[in-house]
Parts: C-alpha cells; sequence; structure tokens
C-alpha cells in the first residue's frame, strides 16, 4: 500500500462487505491518536458538514470501554447519535470499535478499525469499516458520507497544525 499524500482522502471498496478510508496527516502518531480517541479533541474535529456540533463526546479507551457521540445541527432541528464498543485498544497504533447508530441508515452494526501509521511526513491513518452485508457497504458508499469525512478530515489537519508534542 502506497503512503498518502497529506491532505488526500481514499476511500475504497474492499471485499465484499468492507471500506477502507485512508488519510495522512502531517502530525505525529501519538498526537493523532490521541485526537481520534480524546473528547476534549474528536468534538472539534469530528463534526462533518459545517452547520454541525457534538454535545455529547463520551470516550472510555478501554477494551469493553463505550463510546458516545452526539451530533446536532440546530438550524435543521436535527441530531444524529451513535455508539458502540472498543473491542482493541493498542495506543498510539490502533483502535478497534463497534458502531451502530441510534437511526440507523445501514443495516445492522460495524466494525471499524483504525490503524495509525508512522510515516516520513507524518502520520497515515487507515480505517477500515466491516459492515454486515455488501448491501450495507455499498448502501454506505453511496450516501454522501466520504464527503463528510473528507471536511471532517480537513478540520483535524488543521488543528493538528496548532499542536508541535502530545497532547497529555
Amino acid at each position: 500500500m502506497t503512503t498518502p499524500f497529506a491532505g488526500t482522502l481514499s476511500v475504497v471498496a474492499s471485499g465484499d462487505r468492507e471500506i477502507v478510508m485512508t488519510r495522512a496527516f502531517d502530525a505525529p502518531r501519538p498526537l493523532v491518536f490521541d485526537a481520534f480517541t480524546k473528547p476534549e479533541l474528536v468534538r472539534h474535529w469530528l463534526l462533518g458538514p459545517d452547520g454541525w456540533t457534538m454535545p455529547i463526546c463520551e470516550i472510555d479507551l478501554k477494551v469493553g470501554g463505550r463510546y458516545r457521540y452526539v451530533w446536532k445541527k440546530e438550524s435543521k432541528g436535527v441530531s444524529m447519535g451513535v455508539g458502540g464498543v472498543y473491542r482493541e485498544v493498542s495506543p498510539p497504533a490502533r483502535a478497534v470499535h463497534t458502531e451502530r447508530f441510534d437511526e440507523a441508515w445501514y443495516s445492522g452494526e460495524a466494525l471499524i478499525t483504525t490503524e495509525f501509521a508512522e510515516t516520513p511526513a507524518g502520520t497515515s491513518v487507515t480505517m477500515t469499516m466491516l459492515l454486515e452485508s455488501r448491501e450495507a457497504r455499498d448502501g454506505v458508499l453511496k450516501s454522501g458520507m466520504e464527503s463528510g469525512v473528507g471536511v471532517s478530515y480537513d478540520r483535524l489537519a488543521e488543528i493538528l497544525k496548532g499542536y508541535s508534542t502530545r497532547v497529555e
């Protein structure tokens, strides 16, 4: 696998049920891992398109620990929630968790594996979503999820520019 250029999001279908998203960040691996796992950082970047906020961001980062995110778009009076359980936590290299939305927009539960690899330019993040069926996978790919992830990752890249060491 080639390392992506910073700022370039790659989203590809893999096998029958997987989506693999890869993005490089110009920041050290421990900091990028923290940005994905510390509520005080997550709530500032994992927002999707402009206009959304994350009033609930709870993360119990341990095997068996739960997480819960709730996003709100005040202008439309809508909210969206998701949660799951951590199955593996190996800082700063890897985290595996389940994902189930309150109001499911794809069937079943997904298993998300996020890997953080050191590169000469910083950190490459590879997130693999394993969905329950090919139909669920194809539905996610057609949903426009890629643009929301892209906007969020761009926001994260900007936030990471402000840090030079790991957030404690």
